[in-house]
């Protein structure tokens, strides 16, 4: 079963995917939106990549997420890194890189939230909660208390 939760993770995934194919192609074509691709070699390479962990996460495949991950901490990751590097240094950050700054944080954090909740939903698949049955047969409170009476007949012989 699938978590409401879980299905706007994987909607998110896919718009932000939309949203990169949208950048890299108007940046091939000359358009300037105001988000600068870092590489597009390998913004097109990530672009394939990404579209496999999309089909991988949608079955709820640990690998695909963990390959998300991967992929996005090594490309957007080391940006984010560099673009924050002078702000720790006390400089101020420049108001063209603020949206990079954003995107690259947020390609970090979609991937570490679609992480955690495959291995929430991976616990509950393992762990499954039945309101209907688990308040009686997991409340030691009610099992049946037998005693001596208990295997013997109660009819009366007449």
């Amino acid at each position: 079963m699938t978590s409401f939760g879980s299905i706007l993770l994987l909607l998110f995934m896919i718009m932000f995917w939309g949203f990169r194919v949208v950048v890299a192609f108007t940046s091939s074509i000359g358009i300037d939106m105001g988000f600068q691709i870092i590489n597009m070699n390998m913004e097109i390479i990530l672009l394939f990549a990404v579209f496999i962990c999309i089909l991988l996460v949608s079955k709820k495949k640990l690998i695909g997420a963990i390959a998300y991950l991967i992929l996005h901490g090594m490309y957007f990751g080391v940006d984010l890194y560099n673009s924050l590097l002078p702000v720790i240094n006390g400089e101020p950050l420049a108001m063209n890189n603020v949206l990079n700054v954003l995107v690259s944080f947020i390609a970090i954090i979609l991937p570490i939230a679609i992480l955690f909740n495959i291995l929430i939903e991976r616990n509950r698949m393992a762990h499954p909660v039945d309101k209907k049955t688990d308040w009686f047969y997991k409340n030691e409170q009610f099992d049946r208390k037998l005693d001596e009476r208990a295997d013997q007949n109660q009819y009366r012989n007449y």
